[in-house]
């Protein structure tokens, strides 16, 4: 996939309108994202206009590539944010055909076990 700079302008403030243009994200979606995402918190005026900061507009742009390029789900977003020490491929399941034989056969008895405890307490 072919990345896209992106040209933040060397301004103090953005409003909804340019912060979207800049991002390609629909102001109702920058308005959730504010809600979900604490990284995302425009300063309000008195009239409780919506004012963005440089840092606002890269955290925005950051938050779409992980949920649209990355695949992210947005509570995986909100985890890989607090920590970002966490491996993005945290469920990298590598295993040889034996491996995924040797998982099956764990859980197949696992799961009879499990069932042996209820049949016992019922």
């Amino acid at each position: 996939m072919k990345k896209t700079v992106v040209s933040i302008p060397d301004k103090l403030y953005f409003k909804i309108g340019e912060v979207s243009k800049i991002t390609g994200v629909e102001p109702y979606i920058l308005r959730y994202w504010e809600s979900e995402f604490k990284l995302v918190k425009p300063y309000r005026t008195k009239s409780n206009q919506r004012l963005y900061r440089k840092k606002d507009v890269e955290a925005v742009l950051k938050i779409k590539k992980m949920l649209y390029e990355d695949k992210f789900t947005i509570a995986g977003a909100k985890r890989k944010l607090k920590d970002p020490t966490t491996d993005e491929k945290q469920l990298s399941l590598d295993f040889s055909q034996q491996k995924y034989q040797e998982l099956i056969k764990d859980i197949k008895q696992e799961l009879k076990d499990l069932r042996q405890m209820l049949v016992k307490t019922s």
